[in-house]
């Protein structure tokens, strides 16, 4: 099954850097043009310069932010700005954050995972990705010849947590910072061989899936592919065929997943303006003038239940499919698992049935836009320019499990796992 492996590490010097929360950074397909505006200003040395560096008018195939990411990695570790550790390393990370008025605490792994293809059915996908973003990867991946990102992962059961537990039990962290949003990262170097062997062990008879970061991990194979074609010496044990992730067990108390709530733009006119009528055929529908009793109605709803916010409607619905209509229609083209999902109903039932969008519309950023944050999303029709919102609830890592399994994959955006794995570093 899965091959978890120690590996040297490549992080900050701690002797040039004292405060880590000025050069990390979130992955970079969730920052915003604002947010990369702020890193850069952060600090010389933030990571953003490597993983989502600025583009120029200047711009050429010898000198583009891939190539200036190549050139700043090697001199900032020829400055010992960035230094590789002496010896293999399993890192264990804690990561501490309030959500909903609670703490919670995450512990994760990060470690090198052997590749494979999908179709063995050792790493398990969940979510379509895009050429596009898998080329534009893989060109910083073919200059840098690095893993900036480790790929959030799951595995199922209990063991491995433990083993983690115990061996950092007692010990002072290697590193400890508290990030912009309050989130405190913590982190363990492992470098027992016997600790390291426990693990491979423990990890070798379990699958892996994807929690995010879909196009790194085919953006990867792509890049062992490449290199393997470009390298008559490639062999089994190259560097390449691993790649680095943040693995999380199933289980974990402190693994969150949000909603991905779809904000609609440039709709149907008149479906928009007599909505109920549209949709009445297919759903019952409850409707609500006050947004906190239509939110806290929406989590105790039946299952299914979507939440919809309509330009120029002063009220909040609520849709339950009626019973079998998803059987009913979709039944030929979607396997049962995917017909269960609250973003299925959505997807197929309201956007493509009712709307009348296909696949390209479905993609198409201008159209329709994602937000984790309610507020945001009702907002977005309330006091902007959005025609609808569909409000959701969280898709639950059983049915990400389920669909995985199955060797299917879930509309684009089906789940936000939150904190993202430890800040690139």
């Amino acid at each position: 099954m899965a091959v978890v492996i120690p590996f040297r590490g490549i992080s900050y010097n701690s002797e040039k850097i004292s405060d880590l929360s000025l050069v990390t950074a979130p992955p970079y397909d969730v920052i915003s043009p604002q947010e990369q505006d702020e890193f850069y200003r952060c600090h010389p040395q933030n990571i953003i310069r490597l993983i989502l560096g600025k583009k120029t008018d200047q711009d050429s195939p010898d000198n583009n932010p891939h190539t200036r990411a190549a050139a700043r990695f090697t001199q900032w570790q020829s400055e010992n700005i960035l230094i590789r550790d002496n010896v293999p390393a399993l890192y264990v990370t804690g990561l501490d954050f309030q959500t909903d008025g609670q703490m919670k605490r995450r512990l994760g792994l990060i470690a090198l995972v052997k590749l494979e293809t999908f179709d063995k059915g050792i790493v398990l996908p969940h979510e379509r990705t895009f050429s596009k973003v898998k080329s534009e990867r893989l060109e910083l991946m073919k200059v840098c010849h690095a893993n900036f990102s480790p790929i959030f992962s799951l595995y199922p059961g209990n063991g491995v947590s433990e083993i983690l537990t115990a061996a950092i039990s007692g010990r002072k962290p290697d590193t400890d910072f508290t990030d912009s949003k309050g989130h405190r990262h913590t982190m363990w170097k492992l470098t027992d061989p016997a600790i390291h062997h426990q693990v491979s062990q423990a990890m070798s008879d379990r699958k892996i899936y994807i929690a995010d970061g879909h196009h790194r991990y085919e953006t990867a194979l792509n890049y062992r592919s490449w290199l393997a074609s470009q390298t008559p010496s490639f062999s089994p044990d190259h560097p390449a065929n691993y790649v680095l992730m943040y693995l999380c067990g199933m289980n974990d108390p402190g693994l969150v997943v949000l909603p991905a709530h779809r904000i609609v733009r440039h709709a149907d006119k008149a479906i928009i303006e007599n909505f109920p009528n549209h949709v009445k055929s297919f759903f019952d529908i409850r409707s609500f003038a006050d947004s906190s009793e239509y939110l806290s109605a929406l989590g105790r709803s039946p299952k299914n239940t979507i939440g919809a916010v309509i330009k120029n409607s002063a009220e909040y619905y609520l849709l339950t499919p009626k019973p079998g209509i998803m059987d009913k229609l979709f039944s030929d083209e979607l396997p049962e698992a995917l017909r269960q999902l609250d973003v299925s109903v959505l997807t197929h039932l309201i956007l493509m049935k009712i709307f009348g969008f296909d696949q390209n519309k479905l993609d198409t950023e201008g159209l329709i836009s994602y937000s984790s944050i309610t507020d945001d999303a009702i907002k977005a029709v309330r006091n902007s320019d959005a025609d609808a919102s569909f409000i959701l609830n969280a898709t639950k890592i059983e049915q990400v499990k389920l669909v995985a399994e199955k060797g299917l994959i879930m509309p684009r955006k089906s789940t936000y796992f939150i904190p993202k794995s430890l800040p690139d570093r």
